[in-house]
């Protein structure tokens, strides 16, 4: 007798899981009397021997497998579709993203999809036999990770009243890990772990200071740090030619990028007005762009200036003009906060051939003559991307008569929106989002009767 193994199965567990101990040590765990005896059979032990039972005779087995194999392969099904959108933001902004920021923050999505692999892999222990001892908490920690994303997400994309075509999921994906959560905190996941309550609260505090990190370098340091953008017009002494029936009027135009953030310069444009004597009206004597190509980069420090020349024929006849007056404006978008796409230079387009096209619809633009760049831009990093759903950028220059005028504006593709050049509250989210401003340079004005007579001591030209 005093050979005789002793056996005890112990009660149920959550997923009806019964623990067997032969003389004082585990066996293993068993959920139906033929698991029971096939590891009796394998301890040497015939299924008849005395047993005690704990929790219930030979006739518990309360374990559902239709229904622990549908809760594991859910709670597996969500940890991996968060595993995936993490490997698609974090690849993208380790490869792409504008800023130093934007890079680490992908390797962390990385690091955090990792973490959710593991947590899809232990669904297959915990909701089997659990036999590795950090399965549980492993699950919880991918679903309380998978409900942080889901949510984040999910909010932001409600209170910027963007939906993209990721919407739908974020709402699924955040139900899911509230039921998940539910699961494994009623099933008590973390059992058998030691301090499970500094586990939590180092976990807490990790979660907090990354996001602080993170909302500190996405949010806080781009928007503290404004650009600086001057552009101004400059008279240069004028010059006569030779027979004296022509005035050449150089104008110096430059732009500057005075602060410390990279820009795009949309589009640019110029103005030489003649103001009339009789009644200080304004007439346009020469307009043009003098950025080019559009879309170039401005980089903090870099100065680009161009001469044009205007032309005043018959000089020297009465003219109701008594001022010239010079000024330039540019559009600018800052390159930290977008990527602009290299079709946007050659994307130009006069109103005629977009209405041939049928092009001149998307979205709404001025009525008449106009001519329009347009390009889709990327966010700075992938998160915003699936945030904010494809975005793209158009400029028009208007020549509108005596005072042509630029305009830009953001917009997803295919949205239609009222065409305000004089509101400048329009498209204001979108400007904040992604720093575009119209930035207009001081007024340089001369009297003719000065710029005559400069003209005339100067030495005559061909």
């Amino acid at each position: 007798m005093a050979n005789t193994p002793v056996v005890t199965v112990g009660a149920p567990d959550d997923l009806g899981l019964r623990r067997v101990v032969i003389n004082d040590k585990t066996a293993g765990k068993v959920r139906s009397p033929g698991e029971l005896q096939r590891l009796l059979r394998h301890a040497g032990i015939a299924f008849g021997h005395d047993i005690h039972w704990l929790g219930g005779d030979s006739t518990v087995w309360p374990d559902r497998p239709w229904r622990r194999r549908t809760i594991g392969t859910l709670m597996a099904v969500g940890l991996l579709t968060t595993c995936l959108m993490l490997v698609k933001i974090g690849i993208a902004d380790i490869l792409n993203a504008l800023t130093y920021a934007g890079r680490l923050a992908g390797a962390t999505f990385l690091f955090l999809a990792l973490v959710e692999m593991i947590a899809a892999v232990a669904t297959l222990d915990h909701w089997r036999k659990r036999q590795i001892k950090h399965s549980g908490i492993a699950v919880l920690l991918g679903a309380s990770i998978a409900l942080g994303f889901s949510f984040m997400m999910l909010i932001v994309q409600i209170g910027s009243r963007v939906y993209t075509r990721y919407f739908p999921l974020w709402i699924i994906l955040t139900v899911w890990s509230v039921w998940a959560l539910w699961i494994l905190v009623r099933g008590r996941a973390w059992k058998g772990i030691r301090n499970p309550k500094r586990i939590a609260i180092g976990a807490l505090v990790s979660a907090f200071l990354a996001i602080t990190n993170l909302a500190y370098s996405q949010v806080y340091v781009p928007y503290v740090t404004s650009p600086l953008i001057q552009t101004a017009a400059e008279f240069r002494a004028p010059s006569l030619n030779r027979e004296g029936t022509s005035m050449y009027l150089p104008v110096h135009l430059t732009v500057k990028n005075s602060g410390q953030v990279p820009v795009y310069i949309l589009g640019s444009i110029y103005w030489i007005h003649g103001r009339s004597a009789k009644n200080l009206k304004y007439k346009l004597i020469s307009s043009g762009e003098f950025v080019a190509p559009p879309g170039r980069t401005l980089n903090p420090g870099e100065e680009l200036a161009r001469d044009e020349v205007v032309v005043i024929k018959n000089p020297d006849k009465p003219s109701d003009v008594d001022a010239v007056k010079a000024q330039a404006e540019v559009y600018v978008v800052r390159k930290d906060r977008m990527k602009l796409m290299a079709d946007y230079e050659r994307s130009k387009k006069e109103a005629g051939n977009l209405r041939k096209e049928h092009k001149d619809d998307d979205p709404e633009g001025p009525s008449g003559e106009y001519r329009r760049y347009q390009s889709e831009i990327s966010n700075s990093d992938e998160i915003l991307n699936v945030m904010r759903g494809r975005q793209r950028i158009t400029l028009w220059w208007v020549p509108n008569g005596s005072w042509p005028y630029i305009y830009a504006d953001v917009a997803p593709p295919g949205e239609r929106r009222p065409f305000d050049p004089n509101n400048p509250a329009a498209n204001k989210e979108d400007r904040q989002r992604y720093g575009l401003e119209k930035v207009t340079g001081s007024m340089a004005q001369t009297p003719y009767g000065e710029l005559l007579k400069k003209a005339r001591a100067q030495p005559a030209t061909e």
